[in-house]
């Protein structure tokens, strides 16, 4: 990792959370939605150079049976550089240290990131089981 950067374990602002979101590609939250969204983040990872929000995720859930690996995402300029290997090392640290039998820990992986997340341990939950969604 760049000596320049600094990676801060609390959650963005709403602003430049969701200008990250959408700079790397993935969809952005209304204002209210990441304000209450963010505040109720189990653990956060950010990366920053200098002052500008480079790399980031979370872990949401209720903090014992159930987690949620989210918002993974690096500033398109700043890919290549291993930063979200780095972002999922920090997470899983978490999650380590803050899990229990029985907890599971789920994620959405969006096109090639299943060869990131499968470096961690992660696995389709197909045929077992079926991922499903409702947007609001």
């Amino acid at each position: 990792m760049n000596d320049n950067f600094t990676i801060i374990y609390e959650p963005p602002n709403p602003m430049e959370y969701n200008d990250l979101r959408l700079e790397g590609g993935i969809s952005g939250k209304s204002q209210e939605a990441s304000t209450v969204g963010l505040k109720n983040s189990l653990f956060a990872v950010c990366i920053y150079d200098q002052k500008t929000l480079i790399g980031m995720g979370r872990v949401i859930g209720d903090g014992g049976a159930f987690f949620q690996v989210v918002d993974i995402v690096v500033k398109p300029s700043y890919q290549g550089q291993g930063l979200a290997k780095l972002i999922m090392k920090k997470l899983m640290n978490f999650l380590d240290e803050n899990t229990y039998p029985g907890s599971y820990v789920s994620l959405i992986a969006d096109g090639s990131a299943n060869k990131l997340y499968e470096q961690f341990g992660f696995s389709y939950t197909y045929p077992r089981s079926q991922g499903m969604f409702k947007k609001y």
